[in-house]
């Protein structure tokens, strides 16, 4: 089982030094009252929706209605074929007037809205609900609804999530539990991510003999109104929203993004050139990874000069753009 750190916001100050203290060592952390000086922090169900109106672009919103049988478990249908929900677009207003009517009566259908972008949805939000510990430019999603148990999955982006109605309980795995997680398909997924298929199963499921291990390195947390979560990238979590009316505002954005290609672009693209090869010709091949990419024993050239470094010296002195080059023109054939 695995510690997570918590931390008064008032002791970080300002976004340079969260990054130094709470993103850097890629550790989970709560920040206990991040966002509780915001005006939808603390309401009613009801008061929170009436002023998250006030900013409705009158866009339509796609959202999950699921029926009450599934008790707000939105997952795959059996045997992964389709769902067990539904998907619909529908006006923010009457959205949430299902959201309030499934609050109140227990048989009805559950509505789940998640990843709602702030500025197209909600353009102004931003500016009224700061969030002093992201810098500039990254904007916020809104996602809400009833009661709701999201499957385990994880994000390729840093992520704060700030419960605001409502309470979250996350599980969360670290990134090395991915083998013993039984990770489903990459490319038929609920909301763009894959999920853990173990992660709902009994401890003593036969299918999945290695989730006891999971399990093991394996922690709870949970968010009341006005707390925030702090999850580094690759991070596994289930999320429970456990009232009948929730809300949660998070910010999504890569805090150490050299440019616009991602990690998991390049892991797919190492699939595609490594992942049938033979056995020894792919340790081989990790070996190489370990050297140049992943480093663990210092810089490879760290031998020569660093003016001898060439395209392997610091990204930020116009070797980004170079390399980026040299890739482009392989990928071409050139």
């Amino acid at each position: 089982m695995i510690d997570i750190e918590e931390i008064v916001p008032a002791a970080i100050g300002n976004a340079a030094a969260f990054r130094e203290r709470v993103i850097e060592p890629c550790q989970p952390v709560v920040l206990r009252g991040a966002c509780r000086h915001w005006d939808i922090v603390e309401q009613s169900g009801a008061t929170m929706l009436d002023r998250l109106l006030r900013f409705d672009s009158g866009r339509p919103a796609e959202i999950f209605v699921g029926p009450s049988t599934i008790a707000g478990r939105y997952r795959y249908g059996e045997h992964l074929v389709g769902f067990n929900f539904d998907r619909e677009f529908s006006p923010l207003p009457a959205a949430f007037e299902r959201m309030l009517h499934a609050a109140a009566d227990p048989q009805a259908p559950t509505i789940y809205a998640g990843s709602l972008p702030a500025d197209t949805y909600f353009p102004g939000f931003a500016d009224s609900h700061p969030m002093p510990l992201i810098g500039q430019g990254v904007t916020p999603r809104i996602w809400i609804g009833n009661a709701s148990n999201i499957a385990c999955h994880y994000d390729a982006f840093d992520n704060l999530a700030c419960c605001v109605v409502g309470h979250r309980r996350f599980t969360l795995y670290p990134p090395v539990a991915i083998a013993d997680l039984y990770v489903g398909p990459i490319d038929h997924t609920m909301a763009g991510q894959p999920i853990a298929l173990a992660a709902d199963a009994a401890a003593d499921e036969a299918r999945y003999p290695r989730l006891a291990r999971a399990r093991a390195a394996s922690v709870v947390v949970t968010l009341a109104p006005g707390d925030a979560l702090y999850l580094p990238k690759l991070w596994w979590h289930q999320v429970e929203a456990q009232d009948s009316l929730n809300c949660l505002v998070n910010y999504w954005w890569d805090a150490f993004s050299a440019g616009p290609d991602a990690p998991m672009t390049a892991m797919m693209l190492a699939m595609i050139a490594i992942a049938e090869r033979p056995a020894a010709e792919r340790a081989a091949w990790s070996a190489w990874f370990e050297h140049y990419v992943f480093r663990p024993n210092g810089h490879p050239l760290a031998h020569l000069p660093p003016e001898q470094h060439g395209v392997l010296g610091p990204l930020s002195q116009g070797n980004y753009g170079r390399l980026r080059a040299m890739v482009m023109q392989l990928l071409r054939g050139r």
